[in-house]
């Protein structure tokens, strides 16, 4: 569902939780080495870290990319840094020397990740909504 701003989606509410997508949350930066992916997901606000540590368990991020991720996920968690960093073993097709993949690199992984639709409560949903997209009416 979207408002006439569709640059920003009007989260689907369910009671007291709201769907949002993880972009409203947190940032993220991806890499690789040999076939395994490197995703690092940040919390924007150090508040939110508590709510991302329940939310994003490896199997729900395994869930999330499907058949792109052939082995395991591994979450490591940096609270210090309000961040999480998963391990997508089996996520680059053999790696960048030796895969056909077009992103043999993982380097889009972070972003795929932000798209994961999460259940938060309303109060947060209304506090987050827009954070980490362009604000309506500006361009680069």
């Amino acid at each position: 569902m979207t408002t006439p701003d569709s640059a920003h989606p009007t989260p689907a509410s369910d009671g007291d939780t709201t769907r949002i997508q993880l972009v409203d949350l947190a940032h993220a930066r991806s890499g690789d080495k040999g076939d395994t992916a490197n995703v690092g997901v940040i919390a924007y606000d150090p508040a939110d870290y508590p709510l991302l540590r329940e939310l994003l368990t490896a199997e729900r991020v395994k869930a999330h990319f499907g058949p792109m991720v052939k082995g395991r996920v591994e979450r490591f968690e940096l609270p210090n840094l309000g961040a999480l960093n998963f391990l997508l073993h089996g996520a680059l097709g053999g790696g960048g020397t030796v895969s056909l993949m077009t992103d043999a690199q993982g380097k889009v992984f972070s972003t795929a990740l932000l798209r994961m639709e999460v259940e938060v409560p309303a109060e947060v949903a209304r506090r987050a909504r827009g954070r980490g997209r362009m604000p309506a009416g500006e361009s680069w």
